[in-house]
């Protein structure tokens, strides 16, 4: 569907990205003109004649090979699109479609992102199908729009049942052809000073029309997340001075922004964050406020031996590199793919941390059922869970705060979403280090995950291998979303010997409502007995080396561990010694994760009668007061 050219300064001679749709029978749909055919897989088989003829350079492009991510740097798209059953795109440009509908309602993209790009949308469809008719083109050309592409004629449709689709599309490919040689278009546009045949192409030099379109240097066209999230960017003129005084809208130009602007920070304000800084951030638990009233604490403290009511939960950085399906911060904070923000200084954001929760801490104080030596514990946490939202492993002064968190005696269980292996590589030892693997298969994790990085994979695959060289507690965790990845327990498998982890955390997804970026449903979200039968499954395919240790019946939580390191004299040693950590990492000498291993009580191993509920706590069930279905 799009042309490849780089973002510039100047929009170079247009080099269409072409990208090709079907007719919406199986049946090949002759083009009696130029353009050869258009074959009903979705890609176009035979280069553009219209363009060929006029010595217009163009990319075609097969939708499923292309990464929408992209999109930023062309600046020509030209796209026929075919209608399927139920208007829907056809199945190689779906992902593409998709995306776009996503980026569209993503408040984080902006209506900027491709302010440098024109596009031309043909649809072919049946006008017997009523409302859907070229829905899929229809959808696609305002998309482009409201992400902030210009129009460069306007939609083109031809309808099969009529039979004027050749004709339509003649017009259409003339129109276009019209346009990029400088010509009036049959709708009486005109852009004889854009890109093709310019006669100042070569002087590098800028017209109006350059100036009020606006537009990023190359490296910055590749942040889409935080740019211009409310409203018109500056001109580019405006941008010129800018960078020529190295500041533009306030901030430093070199990789010294703010991550947190200010809808992203008022959006996560409202669900119960606080923002430290420019990058950071802190919340409290609903498992801390269950522990500090004695109604038990969450899977970590069955699993681990975590005091819930005395775990902060907070993240160094509040930007991601993946826009996960099962997202439960409904995609509020930042996405982006490098550090190119303006950073905090790591005992500045610990130190803030730490305060901001003890703030929070009190505020329970006098909230009923809360008991007041749990509340005098909570003062002073022991355990920083770095997985509140985003990829901590992208602040690039990880190494130091969690030193900072160790000098403490904090300890440390910190995520990572398997896209930036080189910084597993370099990470200091933490208490407990988990990847997430959300998926099994490349296509499945390009699916759930959506990660920005083209290679996401291989980052996937060597954040794997990084994993297994690490000498302290490694964990797998895998979240299962029903319709999605439940079904491949053998390629699950496979990935056991890849990280050799000392654990697999198999969670089901928390349902957290649908949004515009989510549509997921209660209908994806397991049973327990769905994750204890799918753990099951994947304990015997590991033949032997692991067994399901641990359960947390409320969490929908099940625990793998390692035999031959965590089972002694057929008792589990899934809990960790904390002092005995702090002070191995305080002696500065290497040391294994069996070094800080503790005994697992019986209740929290699998298949106790207590379902991994601490005893010691006090069960509290909510009355339920709608009617049961009949």
């Amino acid at each position: 569907m799009p042309m490849r050219v780089a973002a510039h300064h100047r929009p170079p001679p247009l080099s269409p990205t072409f990208f090709n749709g079907a007719s919406p029978n199986h049946e090949p749909l002759e083009i009696k003109s130029t353009m050869g055919f258009l074959f009903a897989e979705g890609v176009c088989a035979a280069p553009p004649g219209a363009l060929n003829l006029n010595n217009l350079p163009f990319d075609l492009v097969d939708p499923k090979d292309y990464e929408p991510e992209d999109l930023c740097k062309e600046t020509l798209v030209l796209i026929v699109a075919s209608t399927w059953e139920n208007g829907g795109a056809r199945d190689n440009g779906a992902f593409l479609v998709n995306w776009l509908a996503e980026s569209a309602d993503d408040f984080r993209v902006g209506a900027l992102l491709m302010k440098e790009c024109k596009y031309a949308v043909f649809g072919v469809g049946s006008k017997s199908y009523g409302e859907t008719y070229n829905a899929v083109a229809r959808g696609i050309s305002v998309k482009l729009r409201k992400l902030g592409a210009s129009e460069l004629v306007e939609l083109g449709e031809g309808d099969v049942d009529e039979g004027n689709v050749n004709d339509e599309f003649d017009r259409w490919c003339r129109n276009i052809v019209g346009v990029l040689k400088g010509n009036f278009g049959e709708n009486g546009w005109h852009f004889e000073n854009y890109g093709v045949g310019s006669e100042n192409e070569d002087e590098g030099e800028f017209s109006e029309e350059d100036h009020d379109e606006g537009g990023d240097s190359e490296d910055e066209a590749g942040i889409v997340d935080l740019e211009d999230i409310a409203g018109k960017g500056p001109s580019r003129r405006s941008m010129m001075l800018a960078k020529a005084n190295g500041k533009l809208n306030g901030h430093v130009l070199n990789g010294e922004k703010e991550m947190v602007t200010p809808v992203i920070r008022a959006n996560l304000e409202k669900q119960g964050y606080k923002v430290i800084g420019s990058h950071s951030g802190v919340k409290l638990c609903r498992w801390t406020k269950s522990q500090l009233r004695g109604r038990g604490g969450c899977y970590k403290h069955s699993f681990y031996g975590i005091e819930s009511h005395r775990c902060m939960e907070a993240s160094p950085s509040l930007a991601c590199a993946n826009k996960c399906v099962f997202c439960w911060r409904h995609h509020t904070n930042p996405v982006g793919k490098s550090w190119q923000w303006k950073m905090d200084d790591p005992l500045v954001i610990v130190d803030t941390a730490i305060d901001l929760h003890t703030k929070m801490i009190k505020q329970m104080k006098g909230v009923p059922g809360v008991k007041a030596e749990l509340l005098s514990e909570g003062l002073s946490p022991r355990h920083c869970a770095l997985s509140l939202v985003g990829e901590p492993i992208m602040y690039p002064e990880i190494n130091s705060l969690v030193d900072e968190l160790h000098r403490r005696r904090i300890s440390t269980f910190l995520v990572t979403n398997a896209q930036f292996p080189e910084k597993i590589k370099m990470l200091k030892p933490i208490t407990q280090l988990y990847v997430s693997v959300d998926a099994a298969t490349k296509d499945s994790l390009k699916a759930i995950d959506r990660p920005l990085f083209s290679d996401f994979w291989e980052r996937f695959v060597d954040s794997l291998k990084a994993l297994r060289e690490k000498q302290q507690r490694t964990v797998y965790r895998l979240t299962l979303v029903k319709g999605w990845n439940t079904e491949d327990v053998d390629a699950y498998s496979r990935l056991f010997d890849v990280g050799d982890p000392d654990f697999i955390e198999i969670k089901g997804v928390t349902y957290c409502g649908s949004s515009a970026t989510s549509k997921l449903t209660m209908e994806n979200v397991p049973w327990h007995s769905d994750v204890k039968e799918f753990s099951e499954a994947l304990a015997q395919k590991s033949n032997g080396a692991y067994e399901v240790a641990c359960e947390h019946v409320h969490s929908c939580c099940v625990l793998l561990a390692k035999v031959d390191k965590f089972k002694v004299d057929g008792q589990w040693y899934t809990w960790i010694d904390y002092d005995k950590f702090h002070d191995l990492v305080s002696a500065g000498e290497p040391f294994t994760s069996k070094d800080y291993m503790a005994e697992t009580p019986l209740w929290a191993v699998y298949g106790a009668e207590e379902g991994g509920f601490d005893p010691q706590q006090s069960r509290f069930r909510k009355e339920r007061r709608h009617k049961s279905a009949r």
